[in-house]
């Protein structure tokens, strides 16, 4: 819900600022009537008026603006007084921030002036603007129509009149019949209830009636402006998000003031919750509704742990359809992004771990000669979501730093392939003549990533012989080993010798090495000939069998890439098969055009 601190006197442990005071200089010496006897009619007469010595400086004898705005169940007799003489004077209170005002009691010891001005600043006393006029004669004095007349009028006379003589009151209600509000949080409200200062201005001083009857005394020591209590009602101002307050430079309660700094609640901030606290700018700031209730509360941005504030952004708030605004300040934990919900260049996501844990960002670790600069996106040093580096040309390994199975040289420029029938040594480029201490690898297909695992050394002969019931065909078994030797689209008759089982047009969408076979997984766009298995326009398994035999994986198969498949069928098991003797090009239109036809006439 909504919050609303509580009212109270915005005028104790506040101290008012006056043109004058009296025995401000030296030792006055002024004359009053006793209040008890102007408490009665005034036919009955004044009786005699009773003169004292007035002193700024002597306690017992001073009569200073402070005691105006003290406690007046404990000091009931303190009260200011101004100097003698004086028709135009001044009271100003100047609160440290913005405060709420509901009403302005004065309770004058002299007679009340025939002349006021209630008047509010909202901006530290640069500009002001009027509450309310007091005049005996509205019309005369200010131009205006008195409010006993016109309901609404800025002036008035109610508080007016020389009688009483002393304790007459001035009162001024902020909320009235006439200044109706529904929200106390509105624009409306704030223009009125909201201000950092109030002045009285007192513009003419008027006598007793009883003045007249037979003076002893010099008229002069009446002529004086003096107040018992000023009572300023009010509350702190906090937007509807807080119940209570605060002292506004530090922390602390002083007793029975009104403090000016709100506890904020509804996750706000600010001295008058006039803004979201730094992590809840996900939606626009809004003051509580005083009309319904509703807090309005601030949202908390999501910064997946990463952010200690965030700010609120039109653009994206627009752009979201009004759902989320906030974009989160220096993210850490080496994340970037609007929620801190991406690694920052030159980090890659670790799956382990969740988004929030602070090491949810990894470093790469491409070695600098191997990784290439000229990535998807310049300033990517690895994939953001693998790690894996980019390689340059004959580079393996996830971070780059040795040659692929069939090259050599590593430098600046990456590898070069080996002169070779098989493969030679990484260093030298010497070829290798013999199986015998041979380093093999486990190449996934297509080698987009290259992630080169070493085998052990020691292993027997006998585990890398050919079994007799394997079909397979592997890059080992031809002399151009690791630099595949491919299939071309010769003469027709080639083509119709080869007697595919299937011709397809698929996209190669990933490759997985299951250990005993490789997998790769393929979109099917088009199919130009199909066998016993059937084959559907959807994604699907085809099985290189040269994966078996752990050679090179011959055909390249490059995930994203479209090609041209035609190959072989176990129709026991339902796989496509590829080998050395299958046809695979990158898909062209003409290409599939040439198959289309060839399949059509040419193969009888």
């Amino acid at each position: 819900r909504s919050c609303n601190p509580p009212v109270g006197n915005l005028a104790r442990g506040r101290t008012p600022v006056t043109l004058t005071t009296c025995g401000q200089n030296s030792t006055e010496l002024y004359c009053f009537y006793p209040d008890q006897n102007l408490l009665h009619q005034v036919s009955h007469g004044c009786g005699q008026p009773r003169c004292t010595k007035c002193n700024a400086n002597q306690p017992d004898n001073s009569h200073l603006p402070a005691d105006m705005t003290d406690d007046f169940f404990a000091n009931p007799i303190s009260w200011w007084q101004s100097a003698q003489g004086v028709h135009r004077e001044e009271i100003r209170l100047d609160f440290e921030t913005e405060f709420y005002l509901t009403h302005v009691i004065a309770v004058f010891k002299s007679p009340r002036p025939a002349a006021m001005v209630l008047e509010r600043s909202q901006d530290y006393g640069q500009t002001w603007r009027p509450y309310k006029y007091f005049s005996v004669n509205c019309t005369a004095t200010f131009g205006l129509q008195d409010d006993l007349i016109e309901e609404g009028s800025m002036c008035t006379s109610r508080y007016s009149d020389a009688v009483p003589c002393t304790r007459g009151e001035v009162i001024y209600r902020v909320l009235s019949p006439a200044n109706k509000i529904e929200d106390p949080y509105s624009p409306e409200a704030q223009d009125l209830l909201k201000l950092t200062n109030l002045r009285l201005l007192l513009l003419k001083r008027q006598e007793c009636p009883c003045h007249g009857s037979g003076l002893v005394e010099k008229p002069q020591r009446f002529a004086h402006y003096a107040i018992y209590d000023l009572i300023i009602r009010g509350s702190c101002f906090c937007n509807g998000h807080a119940e209570e307050c605060e002292l506004a430079n530090r922390s602390g309660v002083i007793e029975n003031t009104v403090h000016g700094k709100c506890v904020c609640k509804h996750n706000t901030a600010g001295d008058h919750c006039e803004k979201c606290a730094p992590l809840y700018n996900d939606q626009p700031w809004k003051p509580g509704d005083g009309k319904t209730g509703a807090p309005n509360e601030c949202r908390k941005c999501r910064c997946h742990n990463h952010a200690d504030s965030c700010h609120f952004d039109l653009s994206v708030w627009l752009a979201s359809g009004k759902s989320s605004g906030g974009v989160c300040d220096n993210c850490k934990h080496n994340t970037e992004g609007h929620r801190c919900q991406r690694c920052k260049p030159g980090y890659y996501r670790d799956r382990g771990k969740p988004m929030s844990s602070p090491e949810a960002c990894k470093p790469c670790s491409c070695q600098p000669m191997g990784s290439a600069n000229a990535t998807f996106s310049r300033s990517w040093r690895c994939h953001p979501k693998t790690g894996f580096c980019y390689c340059k040309p004959g580079v393996a390994g996830p971070n780059c730093d040795r040659c692929l199975m069939g090259y050599w040289g590593f430098g600046e420029n990456g590898c070069r392939p080996c002169d070779c029938a098989r493969d030679c040594d990484q260093h030298t480029g010497n070829c290798f003549n013999g199986y015998d201490n041979e380093p093999f690898f486990n190449i996934p297909i297509g080698g987009r990533i290259p992630d080169l695992v070493q085998m052990p050394t020691n292993e027997s002969e006998e585990e890398w012989k050919w079994n007799d019931h394997e079909q397979g065909f592997s890059a080992l078994r031809h002399p151009e080993k690791c630099v595949c030797k491919e299939k071309v689209l010769g003469s027709v008759t080639d083509f119709c010798q080869m007697k595919y089982a299937y011709v397809i047009k698929a996209r190669i969408l990933s490759a997985h090495d299951k250990g005993t076979h490789a997998e790769v997984v393929v979109k099917v766009k088009k199919v130009l000939k199909a066998g016993k298995v059937k084959i559907a326009r959807s994604n699907r398994s085809i099985y290189p069998e040269s994966w078996t035999n752990r050679g090179c994986t011959c055909p390249i198969l490059n995930p994203g890439t479209d090609y041209l498949i035609a190959g072989q069928e176990d129709s026991r098991t339902s796989k496509l098969l590829v080998n050395m003797n299958s046809l695979v090009k990158p898909w062209k239109a003409y290409l599939g055009k040439q198959v289309s036809d060839i399949l059509r006439t040419g193969c009888k």
